[in-house]
């Protein structure tokens, strides 16, 4: 099963990945419509309402891919009219298994992530929709001057990304890193694993709900590709709001 609308790929999803994506869900759904213009509010809630009528639990995978393509078309929905702007890639990073995540000059990036990357925990970690974990190299170096001791990578993001106005990028929004196309679909919640780089313990400043704007983001691979460092991050423009056609009016490629 794989739909080339919103890069769902059944091969990719563990049967634990399906039941806590249903479970999250709702939540992701909030994201989309937290911060939305007045304007786009009614037709995001349109879009995404068939959520509320999905299985919370169970590992149905149809169900899944309900959720994620309603919540990728409601966030191109979001952010249709968006303006292009670019950064760079200020260093890629991969690891075995927890943090820090170290520095890779060069990456393939494919629909589960970077390759070579591993996540110790997958039932708050690693699921497809979290495929790439991003974060803003101003956002660090502001921390480190704050005094903390974070580094890039640190906090285990897999791009540390310098020039884009990261508090206008939300769930939704597109980027093109180097060669790969990303969905970025929700704000990454800390975990106490980050404690220590920060002076006093407060890793809980990271929460977008603590300091909006600032939250690490995670996406999922839409398009495969290569990723450098010093490669070009592009938003890419929305220029048309996204048809709203149920998901499961839409084929599969089984």
């Amino acid at each position: 099963m794989h739909c080339d609308v919103c890069g769902f790929r059944r091969d990719l999803w563990t049967d634990g990945d399906l039941r806590t994506t249903l479970q999250a869900a709702p939540q992701l759904a909030r994201q989309v419509l937290d911060g939305a213009s007045i304007e786009r509010q009614a037709d995001l809630a349109r879009v995404l309402a068939p959520i509320a009528d999905l299985p919370t639990d169970g590992v149905d995978p149809l169900a899944v891919h309900d959720a994620m393509h309603l919540l990728h078309e409601a966030g191109r929905l979001r952010h249709a009219g968006t303006a292009p702007s670019a950064g760079t890639v200020a260093r890629l990073s991969r690891g075995g298994g927890g943090v820090p995540k170290l520095p890779v000059d060069r990456v393939a990036v494919s629909f589960g992530g970077l390759d070579g990357d591993r996540q110790d925990n997958r039932r708050h970690h690693g699921r497809p929709w979290q495929a790439v974990c991003l974060w803003s190299a101003e956002v660090v170096e502001g921390l480190q001057w704050e005094g903390h001791p974070i580094e890039f990578g640190s906090a285990g993001e897999n791009l540390t990304v310098r020039g884009l106005d990261w508090a206008a990028l939300a769930p939704g929004v597109r980027l093109l890193a180097g060669s790969a196309l990303l969905q970025v679909t929700s704000y990454a919640i800390p975990c106490v694993k980050n404690a220590r780089w920060f002076s006093d313990r407060g890793f809980r400043r990271m929460a977008q709900e603590v300091r909006p704007g600032q939250s690490r983001l995670y996406a999922a691979v839409v398009a495969e590709g290569l990723v450098a460092t010093g490669d070009a991050v592009v938003v890419e423009p929305v220029l048309v709001p996204a048809q709203t056609a149920r998901a499961e009016q839409l084929p599969l490629a089984l």
